[in-house]
């Protein structure tokens, strides 16, 4: 019998950065390393190249191949032209640059116009956005900046420094597709839109193909494309046709693999690129376990505490609903909303409604991005729920009837590292496809039939609807 091979993919996040060892054959984890970013939606890239080598330490990447970077989207990281940081890179969950979003669709001429060059709705998440608060409010720093990256592309090119085999910078087109200034339409970057935001185009990455390499270091270890979180997620899920995933982590996620660009002039999905060469529609909001957290924070109790409560509610929450909102929010896009509370009677007002309607306020919200999909043609046959608030009890009860799809739990695991082990997998053994690696499931759910069931759960999302478009109109 051979030696097993052993490759490695990191999951550079918003908190952490975790690494994880995989056997290239089947994707089993051998061993997984995890360091704590620090919080902020402004933080030196240097804190990640920290992480990464705390993860790392203690001979983790023995014997690994090859290793992939899946990286947090949109953030961005400024470079002067010896390579070092301007400034501290803007995250994802950064909304600072709303107004630069509202003004960079104004000037193109509408939403529309924006689809039709990149296939994505420009919004304070997106890395242009960025690019544009830099221009209009540390005009010095723009000038000093040379090249624009990504997290996971900054990451990617400092473990090639660091071992040697860095050949410049590059990314992937999934995580590029994420700047609104590189098109999966064209699969060539939109350097006049780049231009447009920051006054003039700088230097950009290398967009590397699925599974071409971005190097290999001294000591021979393959370094892959990598690729952003979501692409990432999908790649470690081995998705099939008609599999959705709702990621509900610090933000939430809906994304399918597609065919085809989905053209959403609405700006409810994301036309993104995928890792594996095709597309990957996706809706991201800023709120998703976090309003479990702040709800058991209001009702003095944790997470188990909350669960309680919720369960202990009946469906529709006696008539209350909860607009999740409470760090602005993404899709829809209403960056400076905050969360709001309706149909509050003296009646309904009790902990366990307020808990149910925190856990329907979430999913309702990410139910409208699952709607979003499959009227763009993206076929619903069930959905994997993945990410920490996927072990909540109340959230699973609740789920299959606000998503209105089976729901599937695949075991905990951690899925954006192993679908950037996966890629570098890919990029070792070589072949047209990723290894087929088998990802087992914890549970599956579905949603109630009966009649009595249906009209309840009609009725949740209508009345989330009602209090949505009262207060913020038609989305």
């Amino acid at each position: 019998m051979g030696q097993r091979r052993l490759v490695a993919g990191v999951d550079s996040s918003t908190q952490s950065c975790k690494v994880v060892v995989c056997d290239a054959d089947s994707g089993a984890v051998v061993r997984m390393g995890r360091a704590a970013h620090p919080d902020g939606t402004e933080v030196s890239a240097d804190h990640w190249w920290t992480a990464y080598t705390e993860a790392t330490a203690d001979g983790l990447l023995d014997d690994v191949e090859a290793i992939a970077v899946g990286g947090q989207q949109h953030g961005m990281v400024t470079l002067d032209e010896d390579n070092a940081l301007v400034r501290d890179a803007l995250l994802w969950n950064d909304t600072r640059s709303a107004d630069a979003a509202r003004d960079l669709v104004s000037e193109l001429g509408g939403a529309q116009a924006w689809v039709d060059a990149v296939d994505c709705v420009p919004v304070a998440s997106f890395t242009v956005t960025k690019l544009r608060w830099l221009a209009e409010h540390e005009a010095a720093n723009a000038r000093r900046t040379h090249t624009v990256v990504l997290p996971h592309d900054w990451l990617t090119g400092r473990i090639l420094q660091q071992a040697g085999g860095f050949g410049g910078w590059t990314t992937d087109r999934g995580d590029a597709s994420g700047t609104c200034y590189w098109s999966a339409l064209t699969d060539d970057y939109r350097l006049d839109l780049m231009e447009r935001a920051l006054g003039r185009a700088v230097e950009v990455p290398r967009v590397l193909r699925p599974a071409e390499r971005a190097g290999v270091t001294d000591s021979g270890m393959v370094v892959g494309p990598g690729t952003g979180d979501n692409m990432g997620a999908a790649l470690g899920l081995g998705l099939r046709p008609g599999d959705v995933v709702v990621s509900l982590g610090t933000s939430g996620a809906v994304f399918a693999e597609h065919d085809a660009a989905v053209g959403d002039a609405d700006g409810y999905v994301a036309g993104f690129a995928s890792a594996t060469g095709g597309h990957l529609p996706l809706a991201c909001t800023l709120n998703a376990a976090r309003v479990l957290t702040a709800g058991a924070h209001l009702l003095g109790t944790d997470l188990a505490g909350l669960d309680r409560l919720a369960l202990a509610a009946e469906p529709g929450a006696d008539g209350l609903s909860l607009l999740p909102y409470l760090d602005g929010e993404r899709t829809p896009n209403l960056p400076d909303a905050t969360g709001t509370l309706g149909g509050l009677t003296r009646a309904n007002a009790t902990p366990e409604n307020l808990a149910r309607a925190c856990v329907e306020g979430m999913l309702c919200n990410l139910a409208n991005s699952v709607d979003a999909l499959r009227e763009r043609g993206t076929h619903v046959e069930r959905v994997l729920m993945i990410g920490g608030a996927s072990q909540s009890a109340a959230v699973r009860e609740v789920a299959p009837r606000v998503l209105g799809a089976p729901v599937v739990v695949p075991t905990p695991g951690e899925y954006v590292g192993v679908g950037a082990a996966r890629q570098a997998a890919w990029v070792l053994t070589g072949g047209e496809k990723p290894p087929r690696w088998d990802v087992s499931l914890e549970t599956e759910l579905e949603p109630p039939s009966g009649r009595a069931d249906l009209e309840q759960d009609e009725h949740v999302r209508s009345r989330y609807a009602d209090l949505q478009r009262g207060l913020y109109g038609e989305r």
